[in-house]
């Protein structure tokens, strides 16, 4: 090979990679990417990455060497699913406008050989509109990566025709991979996604969370949580917290086992009256601990005898994980994407169920005095992260001989 060819092959710049979640209610959208971000920095050819975040939090959590953020002045959700500005005096209009032309900015000043958006093709408040075009006359492909369970099929057919978000994908969009196991739910099926927008679809199973214990992060934020107190404990993750209320104050007035204590993570989203609640009514608990926020779970929930939370994407993947006793307490709205999640899983005996509308701190007593059922059903398929990596390499080095030549 003519040394001139070897020198420009050695000097080529690392791929670029874009994640974009639009991040208004919990960390789930977050803390998936930055998952997928850490995978991508494991592999031979590592790109750079770019997050572009929706809040502030984002910075708290272990961000990779290679991986950088762009945080976005935030939106609020309201529990009717409305938006509005978390932070700035701004109209809703105005506040999209202004996030539209910072990731148009940072996207166009990047570069970047793929763009990977979470869940929204054409961003919170159609932010991703001016990008999405930009990126139409680029090399790079985009990609739009899907949770396992969107809402329920009603309302995405709804929401999607309204939005025309099948027209986003098959204008802007060269695949769709699904964080997801179809044996288990089959979006492409349950949505009536049709032939067109089928083909571009990629299952890539669940996400094993089960490697983030090892990192350092993780290993210092149990031993922070659990200081000398060696008693096993039961963990209760509200997520966020900001729609935790309900669930945080039943756990805090639960009966723990014997010998045993709780720790419930509240979420840096909740309320300041709704923690002063919560934290009020464990000051008659001594066997539960209240701790604000955690910015990587995974030890904890290793380490945990049982697990309580909510139901979302990232806290059924960390429990799918670790195979732990879990009892889930879904979020009903504005969507019924956990209720979904969590039904298919007690009807495959992954998970036990508890329905809101029944929760009080003796159900969670009763649950927690029960012995831990050691007949459990399987788990759907958690090579996700893995599958993901792959797909990465194959749309990279579909780009990548274009983008060096030029």
């Amino acid at each position: 090979m003519p040394k001139d060819v070897i020198k420009k092959v050695q000097s080529a710049p690392a791929a670029r990679v874009v994640i974009y979640s639009h991040d208004t209610l919990g960390y789930g959208h977050l803390r998936r990417n930055l998952a997928l971000a850490r995978k991508l920095r494991m592999l031979p050819d590592a790109p750079d990455v770019l997050m572009i975040a929706g809040m502030r939090e984002a910075g708290a959590f272990d961000i990779p060497e290679g991986v950088d953020l762009v945080i976005l002045p935030a939106y609020a959700k309201g529990r009717c699913g409305n938006y509005t500005s978390q932070h700035l005096s701004l109209e809703l209009g105005q506040l999209a406008e202004l996030r539209a032309g910072i990731i148009r900015a940072a996207v166009k000043s990047f570069r970047p050989d793929l763009v990977i958006v979470d869940n929204v093709p054409q961003g919170a408040q159609q932010e991703l509109r001016p990008t999405l075009k930009w990126l139409r006359g680029e090399p790079a492909r985009v990609v739009l990566g899907l949770r396992d369970v969107i809402d329920s099929r009603e309302v995405v057919r709804r929401q999607w025709l309204r939005q025309r978000n099948v027209e986003s994908l098959t204008r802007y969009y060269d695949e769709v991979w699904v964080y997801g196991d179809p044996e288990f739910y089959d979006l492409v099926e349950e949505y009536g996604f049709g032939p067109t927008i089928g083909a571009k679809v990629r299952f890539t199973g669940y996400l094993d969370r089960s490697g983030q214990e090892r990192s350092a992060t993780a290993r210092q934020a149990g031993l922070n949580v659990l200081g000398r107190d060696r008693r096993p404990y039961i963990l209760c993750s509200l997520g966020g917290g900001r729609d935790g209320l309900e669930l945080g104050a039943a756990f805090a007035a639960a009966r723990m086992p014997k010998g045993q204590r709780g720790i419930l993570v509240t979420g840096s989203q909740m309320t300041r009256e709704d923690r002063r609640a919560i934290i009020a009514i464990a000051s008659a608990n001594p066997d539960v601990e209240i701790v604000e926020f955690v910015p990587e779970l995974a030890g904890l929930i290793d380490g945990a005898e049982r697990i309580i939370g909510m139901g979302g994407y990232n806290t059924i993947c960390e429990i799918l994980s670790f195979a732990k006793t879990s009892l889930i307490v879904p979020r009903i709205r504005p969507r019924q994407e956990q209720l979904i999640r969590a039904e298919r899983l007690a009807n495959a005996r992954m998970i036990d169920l508890l329905h809101p509308d029944a929760l009080s701190p003796e159900a969670i007593s009763d649950w927690l005095s029960r012995p831990t059922d050691a007949g459990r059903g399987g788990s759907p398929d958690l090579s996700g992260l893995d599958r993901f990596a792959e797909l990465t390499s194959e749309a990279l080095s579909a780009v990548r001989p274009t983008r060096i030549a030029a």
